[in-house]
């Protein structure tokens, strides 16, 4: 999901976490237009709601281009897990309930507490009996931009100078306009989506359109039906005076070509944004190839544009504002992450909505190579605007949370990035996304279930992988120094966390560029402070850590050598530490050089300090904050280093 620009300025304003280097094209783009919105359904309500499993939801409504108004009717069947003597469901206060028929009896016990409502059975249902309830219902649709992009149901005018009246109910606004569980792990297993409008529009959603039916007042009836297991947010209208574009795609495997149905703006709309849906057939073609054959293959991939300022993954059908390349490919993937395997919770949207981003860097790594440098880049630099940021969503009553730009998209796609990197193999890093989608297809998946398919498909533990990435937070900082005896050249990298994780273990690649030629080298980082040893031909000029820019980390400097208290024994031994051990004030004499910043790292390569206001000659630091132990001082003006180690003692 993507937003547009001026929301992305005013979530990180009041937010007050970021500074906006760049716009946000992601679905996330109108997700964050509300920054406090809750769950809906209060516990006790979910909890007599959890007493069925849905199987099919049939949604037969009258809607118009340009109106809120809702009337119809919505069939909830499903098989009842525990005896039922009350059947619960959701449906926004708004919207006023005419009656409601279970079982073919018309209940009179209707009770409404806000969103929450219950019938009270007058032939209760046994456990594994069928239980179908009609709620027959009609009002207008709150516009308290309370979804994750707008509204459940919203209603606008377009660019091109039509109305549009379009639904989005991610991740608890299906309520807002048809009556719905909102429970990620009970997806029904099929849906029928018919909706009564003016003659002049056409109506998007989910499956096939089976029927358009002329009716005796003028208006036509459009008739939409999907078979494959569907989440209640995925289901969609869309409503306009549409102008219909077919094309087709034809991945290897798929039984026969795929239609993709494009409703799109009146006017000159499809004449403006032709080139683009074009591209959207290959893209299904590619991701076909790297993921498994597109799931909905006996359905039909499609758009129906709404001014929403970005897109949203409505199963087999999107509803998106433009066809931009990377919104294009982003809303295509979530058909794989996302619509055919649901994150179980939203605690683990970064599931649906990290490797639909990362979807966006493999599209343009195939198509548009210049771009994908730039992109990955892009992602790592979000991901690090949060020092104390997880993947991991540990509030989702918050949808400012669960659709966090830096962390659920960016964050997380760095994050695939890498895992891909540690697997250091594409064959197995691709095997492992197919088997997910095979094992969890239909269906839905935890971070848990993640793991254990890609450890059971490549062989490897990755429980520090997901540990340290998912389960904890921020990304480490690496300071390098380094210095060149004859032919051994010296590195000591320190880690430094910015987050709840106390380590970050990786591979980490050195590239050395030398007199001789370049010398790439990849060694493992297992603790906060690594010293390595490489033997290479030539004079060094200088080290790159991840050259390739394959990890989640800043390098704050690489220091070259020689370091003063290493290399040159007779300048270091000229410089004066005092007193040794220290109670309050440390101080240094006698530097062949006045240091921009000093630095103290504890005994396990942590930064504890840091000082840029610095005296002179004589260098004095105030210690008095650090606990009794043996530190690390690190000075440096840029060019010329001085290290050494001194002892904190209680005065």
């Amino acid at each position: 999901m993507f937003r547009n620009l001026l929301l992305i300025l005013l979530c990180l304003f009041l937010s007050n976490k970021y500074t906006l280097a760049q716009t946000a094209p992601t679905c996330v783009q109108s997700r964050l237009s509300t920054l406090q919105r809750q769950a809906v359904a209060k516990p006790e309500h979910q909890r007599l709601m959890n007493r069925y499993d849905i199987t099919f939801y049939k949604l037969d409504l009258q809607l118009e281009r340009n109106s809120l108004n809702i009337a119809g009717s919505a069939t909830l069947q499903a098989q009842a897990r525990q005896p039922l003597t009350v059947f619960a469901f959701e449906l926004h206060p708004n919207l006023q309930i005419d009656s409601v028929v279970v079982n073919g009896q018309r209940e009179r016990g209707i009770n409404r507490d806000g969103g929450d409502a219950a019938v009270t059975l007058s032939s209760p249902v046994a456990a594994l009996q069928r239980v179908s309830a009609i709620i027959y219902y009609h009002g207008s649709a709150p516009s308290g931009a309370s979804a994750a992009i707008g509204n459940g149901f919203n209603t606008a005018r377009t660019p091109f100078g039509s109305n549009v009246t379009w639904s989005l109910s991610e991740p608890y606004a299906a309520y807002e306009w048809w009556p719905t569980k909102q429970v990620l792990t009970d997806k029904a297993d099929s849906v029928q989506v018919s909706v009564t409008t003016d003659a002049q529009n056409k109506v998007g959603s989910n499956g096939l359109l089976t029927h358009i039916a002329d009716l005796p007042d003028g208006r036509k009836r459009y008739e939409w039906k999907s078979t494959y297991p569907i989440a209640y947010y995925l289901v969609s209208v869309a409503v306009s005076d549409y102008e219909e574009y077919v094309t087709y795609a034809n991945p290897a495997g798929a039984k026969s070509p795929i239609p993709i149905i494009n409703y799109v703006y009146g006017g000159n709309a499809l004449q403006y944004y032709k080139d683009e849906i074009d591209k959207t057939g290959p893209l299904i073609e590619y991701f076909s190839e790297l993921f498994t054959l597109y799931p909905f293959s006996g359905e039909k991939y499609g758009h129906s544009m709404a001014p929403l300022g970005g897109g949203m993954e409505h199963q087999t059908m999107t509803t998106i504002s433009d066809f931009e390349f990377t919104l294009n490919a982003h809303e295509l993937a979530h058909q794989w992450f996302g619509d055919n395997v649901t994150c179980a919770s939203w605690q683990d949207i970064w599931l649906n909505e990290g490797f639909a981003s990362y979807a966006e860097y493999l599209a343009l790594q195939k198509f548009n190579p210049d771009r994908a440098k730039r992109w990955i880049e892009s992602a790592q630099s979000w991901g690090k605007r949060e020092l104390d940021g997880s993947v991991m969503v540990t509030d989702t009553t918050q949808v400012s949370r669960i659709f966090n730009y830096g962390l659920s998209y960016k964050k997380a796609a760095a994050v695939i990035h890498m895992l891909r990197y540690t697997i250091a193999n594409d064959t197995l890093f691709f095997k492992a996304l197919r088997n997910y989608q095979q094992q969890f297809g239909g269906s839905t998946a935890t971070t848990d279930d993640l793991q254990q398919v890609v450890e059971k498909t490549t062989g490897l533990s990755l429980t520090y992988f997901f540990d340290q990435w998912y389960r904890g937070s921020g990304f480490p900082v690496h300071t390098v120094d380094w210095a060149q005896n004859g032919e051994m050249v010296t590195v000591t990298t320190t880690q430094t966390p910015t987050g709840t994780t106390s380590l970050f273990k990786m591979d980490m690649e050195y590239l050395f560029k030398t007199s001789a030629g370049d010398t790439l080298i990849k060694v493992a980082h297992n603790q906060l402070q690594e010293q390595y040893q490489f033997n290479l031909k030539g004079t060094v000029h200088s080290i790159q850590v991840d050259p390739n820019g394959w990890l989640l980390q800043n390098t704050r400097e690489i220091a070259p050598g020689p370091v003063l208290g290493i290399e040159d024994d007779y300048a270091a031994s000229k410089v004066i530490l005092y007193p040794n051990p220290v109670p309050d004030f440390l101080h240094v004499a006698n530097l062949p050089f006045q240091p921009k910043t000093a630095t103290i790292f504890d005994a396990t390569g942590k930064l504890v300090r840091k000082y840029e206001q610095l005296s002179a000659p004589e260098i004095r630091l105030d210690v008095n904050l650090l606990k009794a132990g043996i530190y690390h001082l690190y000075l440096t003006n840029g060019k010329e280093h001085y290290r050494s180690s001194f002892i904190r003692i209680n005065p």
